[in-house]
């Protein structure tokens, strides 16, 4: 998912949490409330844990910061700032539900806390509850009227209700009481984007002067707020050299295991013979109701939901990470066996069609009255055999993208989770070649039409023609409501908000043909593609 960058308020790794000064200050005055001597060297403990915990946090290892936070508590030090650390962490290991929790328990000790009304905001946008997150937002501000942070998440969930003037605002506020925070000024862009004699170009352009002196994570943001500005402004070899640069940083910052993302779907193919396809199927869930969007990120998929999502009978539910988590619950039942995929081999008809059940249950209390509902996670590709298996009457639909304009467009994203593989030109051009062969593969093994390909450049070129047989293999009449897309509201928390609120348009087709000197390391990756004619 790529949804601008948010802040869980004030804390070096994008999420806002207590700081060792802001923690000891709070347990220091908890250690002269006591007379107690017993109670004093319980609080010489706490400090220890303090330090040690948020140690733990911002080295990343949140589970184990967890721990060290609710031992604090278990101790006696109930203190508001804990149990916002203890959501900030479980937001950092994408468990909204747990870290609302916790930044309320924070808010009822400290009413006018800031960043938890801030960070509960946040946890709220991604339950979906939105309206309770802007209310959120909004109580922050009014406790802190120059909390920048507040404005930016805010401005970042107005962009996703395409409220752009309001959000455009929000991120204006932000940069000014933070100027030196540059992920705000990607935001903005993402929205605004900046021309050439802009104030805030020339606000990046200085601070790149000296870019070197900052911290990693700052002079990212800076490059990839820069490449918006300069792609924005016409000028494709500033902006693809800013890219090389944040690339680079950014990928020396996380972790990525390409020998085991590629071998994954290699087993994928190996094991998903047709022979074991057509002993399997036939036994799973029935409903017609899901509609998977499967693909490569930044291939066209949210265009195809927005598309889908105007008819009148049908949901769009966005990306939901049920698939992968419900593989996870199956082979719960089956102790012993080895993970997806090989677990396929061990499950019975019962389990194909639980799975199924279990899917649909989920998605239908997203819109019980939905005759269709769209799961557009991207990354479904690999679960299409299992897709097909538990579920065989539902509809899956493949966005494809020429593939050089594909990865541009992931090289150019600083997503805010995930998409390791995007951060290197080889290592993307690897991925996708992998990518394709087992899209390829699923077309072979699994009955003729069972998913259709939808390209997007023809369906820039005829939208009409393309909308109606997509929404025909979703089994739906067709609606006129659909080509007026753009008018659709509806929250979108992806890269591609602000593209499809606009009525369709040709200007991203043939996009990496600016960048053709610099992408020697992914055409030699993707091997028989060639870069695409502008129009074509």
């Amino acid at each position: 998912m790529q949804r601008g960058v948010a802040t869980l308020t004030g804390n070096p790794v994008k999420r806002c949490f207590g700081t060792a000064p802001m923690i000891n200050a709070a347990v220091a005055r908890a250690k002269r409330e006591p007379v107690d001597p017993a109670r004093i060297k319980v609080s010489d403990t706490v400090l220890a844990l303090c330090d040690d915990a948020l140690a733990h946090h911002r080295g990343g290892r949140f589970a184990e910061a967890i721990g060290l936070y609710e031992r604090i508590l278990s101790l006696g030090f109930d203190l508001p700032e804990i149990h916002n650390n203890i959501g900030h962490a479980f937001g950092a290991l994408g468990k909204p539900a747990a870290a609302a929790i916790s930044f309320q328990r924070a808010i009822e000790q400290k009413p006018d806390y800031p960043e938890a009304l801030c960070n509960l905001g946040l946890a709220l946008a991604d339950l979906e509850r939105y309206d309770e997150a802007e209310a959120k937002y909004l109580q922050a501000i009014k406790a802190n009227p120059r909390f920048a942070d507040t404005y930016n998440n805010l401005g970042l969930l107005l962009k996703q209700q395409g409220r752009f003037s309001e959000s455009i605002q929000a991120f204006e506020r932000a940069i000014e009481l933070a100027p030196g925070k540059f992920a705000f000024y990607d935001n903005l862009a993402a929205v605004r984007p900046f021309g050439a004699g802009d104030s805030h170009l020339s606000a990046l352009e200085t601070a790149a002067k000296n870019s070197a002196a900052l911290p990693i994570a700052d002079q990212v943001q800076l490059n990839f707020a820069l490449a918006k500005a300069y792609e924005a402004s016409d000028r494709p070899r500033r902006a693809f050299r800013r890219l090389l640069r944040a690339n680079r940083l950014k990928r020396a910052q996380i972790t990525y295991d390409e020998a085991g993302t590629l071998d994954l779907m290699a087993r994928l193919r190996e094991l998903n013979s047709r022979e074991f396809i057509q002993a399997r199927q036939g036994n799973g869930e029935p409903s017609s109701v899901p509609v998977f969007i499967v693909g490569m990120t930044r291939s066209g998929t949210t265009l195809i939901e927005q598309i889908l999502a105007s008819h009148p009978q049908m949901f769009g539910a966005g990306e939901l990470p049920l698939m992968d988590q419900l593989a996870g619950s199956i082979r719960g039942l089956l102790p012993g066996v080895p993970a997806f995929p090989e677990m396929m081999s061990e499950m019975s008809p019962e389990h194909f069609r639980h799975l199924g059940m279990l899917y649909v249950n989920k998605l239908a209390q997203r819109a019980p009255n939905a005759r269709r509902i769209t799961d557009k996670m991207t990354v479904n590709f690999l679960f299409v055999g299992l897709i097909h298996l538990a579920l065989p009457n539902a509809t899956i639909i493949h966005a494809v993208r020429d593939p050089v304009d594909t990865c541009v467009s992931c090289f150019s994203t600083h997503f805010t989770r995930g998409h390791e593989h995007t951060y290197d030109l080889a290592e993307l051009g690897r991925y996708y070649r992998h990518y394709r062969q087992l899209m390829a593969h699923w077309h072979d093994v699994l009955p003729p039409g069972r998913i259709l390909d939808v390209h997007y450049e023809e369906l820039v070129n005829d939208l009409e023609g393309v909308a109606r047989r997509v929404v025909a293999h979703c089994g739906l009449r067709w609606d006129a409501r659909c080509l007026a897309f753009h008018r659709t509201e509806r929250p979108i928390s992806t890269a591609s908000a602000t593209q499809v609120r606009r009525p369709i348009y040709r200007q991203s087709m043939g996009r990496g043909r600016k960048y053709e000197e610099f992408l020697g390391p992914l055409l030699a990756e993707l091997h028989d593609h060639t870069l695409p004619q502008p129009g074509a």
